[in-house]
């Protein structure tokens, strides 16, 4: 990641936590860059020099009006615009929501396991983790049917690796020890 998206990145985070609208101004950038990324004629508009400032504003102002574009995302999107920084919008966005969930306290983890879990099973599983990390976790959940059973949980770059195949090697190793 750049040096110069994390600065943006942390500037918005510090108007979305100040304003109390960190998934909101999460939702709208994500909602803003993906119609950006889309769009050629938009991109266009936005990045040509031969194109006036004040034409720009009202592109902007009209698309966050259609869209109900929080304001604090509004106006940076004015702000990258007019520094022409547009190519940084995709990088902004990840390293955003990153920055943002450090400072909620809340840590991202990939969970895989040989099987589907229930709703009770993930519930419990993230009330492990939460207790564990003293965070709250958001999840993505995978399958991976190699594993045999168990699961692999990686939360930023910790792996907590309690897979039955993980167990066996252990214990081949122990033996091979032995």
């Amino acid at each position: 990641m750049s040096a110069v998206a994390e600065r943006y990145a942390a500037a918005l985070a510090d108007v979305a936590l100040e304003r109390k609208s960190g998934e909101a101004v999460r939702k709208d950038l994500a909602a803003f860059v993906e119609i950006f990324l889309a769009s050629g004629d938009l991109r266009n508009a936005l990045e040509s020099p031969a194109v006036d400032g004040a034409v720009k504003n009202k592109v902007i102002t009209a698309i966050a009006a259609k869209m109900g574009l929080n304001q604090a995302v509004r106006n940076f999107v004015y702000l990258l615009v007019d520094h022409r920084r547009t190519h940084l919008f995709h990088e902004i966005l990840q390293v955003f929501g990153t920055e943002l969930n450090k400072r909620l306290g809340i840590a991202e983890a990939e969970v895989t396991t040989a099987r589907a879990l229930s709703e009770a099973e993930k519930k419990e599983l993230l009330s492990v983790l939460q207790r564990r990390t003293g965070k709250k976790i958001e999840a993505r959940f995978a399958e991976d049917a190699n594993l045999l059973g168990g699961a692999v949980v990686r939360v930023g770059s910790t792996v907590y690796d309690g897979s039955v195949r993980e167990q066996l090697n252990r214990l081949r190793e122990e033996l091979e020890a032995e």
